[in-house]
């Protein structure tokens, strides 16, 4: 569209700032053919899908004022420091395959992307401009305007953090959990704001007694995870927990309690006919998996996609638009050095391949605790 409008003008390079010495010389160490046609007009993507060089070219370039307009993802606020006069979000909304529809970006995100609206060394004001919908923009006004307090989510992720202090020593029992939980950001707040943590007595005796009833849930959603062993001393009023082999292995790699308890059970029933499938299964469940994005309409590509892997997916119904279907088909096609449908998805593997790693570790020491090395 921008540049439809460009050749509308009676200049369509009017966003570029370069002769045309200059430009083809750009043109010539730029990659993307997208990236090529767009940058003649002064106008410039950053993206995850283009090479390191090409995203390199489009920084100086924005940088150095020789373009005047950058189309760029939501992540390039947080990892390039590139300030605009004028910014503007298309859109306040991102698709989310865990809710399969879309979904706010969060706020602390908007916040970062309109911050770049301003140059300190060539400007004393800036635009940012934000288009939603008719039903968001009063909250938006609301949001700009005045503060959000920010909230502690240590309560959505406490497996983790619990189960690497038993597996280290300090946390030996609950009072010992309480005691560390009352030195976190999370006890404030919750003194602050409890009815955002849906706590109905904001007392220290109430708080404490929510921080009671978190840690024995977490304690036991971990033994059921094989993680740790839970003690109950009902004569002394004492809960004590100590660490399992399989906690350490989660604490040593970073991983998830339910990771754990899906290669612990699962191990038993691979089969040895096809244990190579089976396996290259069992690593695409893991839990890590699940913040893997999987874009609109990626379940078409993904249907195609198995049709050219050597392993199907999972027997019976697959859901296309799973993050662990996902992780599968593009280790699949890795192994095979299969093409892939497109940027995106080079991307993602490069994801995958990351963390593959000290998932596969994992299951190699889980597989060796339980005697299944063979």
């Amino acid at each position: 569209d921008l540049i439809a409008f460009c050749g509308m003008e009676d200049n369509p390079r009017h966003f570029l700032h370069m002769d045309d010495n200059e430009i083809e010389a750009v043109l010539e160490r730029t990659d993307d053919p997208n990236l090529r046609l767009s940058l003649s007009f002064g106008i410039g993507m950053h993206h995850a899908g283009l090479t390191q060089n090409d995203r390199k070219i489009c920084e100086q370039l924005f940088h150095d004022r020789k373009i005047q307009i950058l189309i760029a993802t939501s992540t390039l606020a947080w990892g390039v420091n590139l300030p605009a006069h004028l910014v503007i979000l298309k859109g306040t909304e991102f698709y989310d395959a865990k809710s399969k529809g879309y979904v706010d970006f969060p706020l602390t995100d908007v916040l970062q992307m309109i911050g770049r609206a301003g140059r300190p060394q060539f400007d004393d004001r800036a635009v940012a401009r934000i288009f939603v919908t008719d039903t968001k923009k009063e909250f938006y006004k609301k949001f700009l305007h005045e503060s959000f307090p920010v909230e502690s989510s240590l309560h959505k992720h406490l497996h983790e953090h619990i189960n690497a202090e038993v597996a280290g020593g300090t946390i030996t029992s609950a009072q010992d959990a309480v005691e560390y939980l009352s030195w976190t950001y999370l006890y404030r707040r919750l003194r602050q704001n409890p009815t955002y943590y849906g706590v109905e007595d904001s007392s220290e005796r109430g708080v404490n007694a929510y921080l009671s009833k978190l840690v024995v849930e977490c304690f036991g959603e971990l033994e059921r995870a094989l993680c740790v062993t839970v003690d109950f001393d009902y004569a002394k009023g004492k809960v004590s927990v100590a660490p399992t082999p399989l906690g350490k292995i989660a604490s040593q790699y970073y991983l998830s309690h339910t990771t754990m308890q899906i290669f612990a059970t699962r191990l038993d029933s691979i089969d040895h006919a096809n244990m190579f499938c089976d396996l290259l299964h069992l690593l695409s469940e893991a839990a890590e998996w699940a913040e893997l994005p999987v874009r609109h309409n990626e379940d078409l590509l993904n249907r195609e996609l198995e049709r050219q892997v050597p392993f199907a997916i999972a027997r019976g119904r697959v859901d296309y638009l799973s993050p662990h279907a996902k992780t599968n088909l593009l280790l699949q096609k890795h192994l095979v050095r299969g093409e892939l449908p497109c940027s995106d998805y080079v991307t993602d593997t490069r994801t995958v391949l990351d963390s593959s790693i000290r998932i596969l570790q994992a299951m190699v020491d889980v597989a060796a605790y339980k005697g299944r090395l063979e």
